[in-house]
């Protein structure tokens, strides 16, 4: 660094050169070593030999890197965060008003909760589905009720996933499970279909592919002798009903934190949910 300083002063004046932050400058009165800590700038100083009052601007004439002077890195641009890749949330069921409200349709319902909660349209049909886009936060979900009737839900599932090329990981689905206490929720990275035909068709129509998450909704077992195929096409009482809207919420606080914070803090959340004290 080389600056040139002026001194100015009733008694005497000078230009001197500085370098490597030091000024040397000498008059007719006085001599003094001059510390250039900036480029440039200007004060006032009594000296205690002559009593002149002295002023000294200094200004930088050129600049040159020293191999004393540390390099001064430029900060370096932020990369850009990668877009969060999409989401595909299936709900099994039945369509049509004969189906509504049954315990073989609570996938569906699932859907609904997050629809209305996410502001998510379900108007249209695409890929055999009632099908809707939206956001979770800043992640893009896709939103699907097949409306093909359980045993072919896979002729729906495997379209959209191959048609945009979702990876299975992003791929869940929500159904009802007779083996789950009622309104108990489980969540599960993998698995097989266990006997449920929906869950079938869709491994069929994934080539056997079974790793992709799952939400298991308890729809509790048949009383008595009562035929299973039967007792999922049975509604709800008052009170199971109740419950099952507090478990569709708890489904859904399960839904955001899958999406935006990972597996793992979903499943923790879904095991410690609460049950509703009736």
């Amino acid at each position: 660094m080389k600056l040139a300083c002026v001194i100015s002063s009733t008694a005497s004046s000078a230009t001197v050169l500085c370098r490597r932050g030091r000024c040397l400058f000498s008059s007719s009165s006085v001599a003094k070593t001059l510390n250039s800590s900036s480029y440039r700038r200007g004060w006032m100083s009594n000296t205690a030999a002559t009593g002149s009052l002295y002023q000294i601007s200094c200004s930088m004439i050129t600049s040159t890197s020293s191999p004393d002077t540390p390099a001064i890195s430029a900060p370096q641009p932020e990369k850009p965060k990668p877009k969060p890749q999409p989401w595909l949330i299936v709900g099994l069921g039945n369509p049509g008003k004969r189906y509504a409200g049954t315990r073989h349709n609570v996938g569906f319902e699932m859907i609904d909760t997050i629809a209305d909660a996410e502001g998510i349209s379900m108007g249209s049909v695409s890929f055999k589905a009632q099908f809707g886009k939206g956001f979770i936060g800043d992640v893009p979900i896709m939103l699907a009720k097949p409306q093909t009737f359980m045993n072919a839900s896979g002729e729906s599932v495997g379209a959209i996933v191959s048609y945009y090329k979702i990876p299975l990981k992003q791929v869940l689905v929500v159904f009802d499970d007779l083996d789950l206490p009622f309104a108990k929720l489980r969540l599960l990275p993998k698995g097989g279909h266990g006997g449920h035909n929906g869950m079938r068709s869709i491994m069929n129509h994934l080539k056997g592919n079974r790793d992709f998450p799952r939400l298991r909704i308890g729809i509790g077992r048949p009383p008595g002798k009562m035929d299973p195929a039967s007792f999922v096409l049975r509604t709800f009482n008052r009170q199971e009903r109740e419950e099952l809207d507090f478990t569709l919420q708890n489904g859904l606080e399960a839904m955001r934190i899958l999406v935006l914070e990972g597996f793992d803090k979903s499943a923790t959340f879904v095991n410690s949910s609460k049950h509703l004290t009736v």
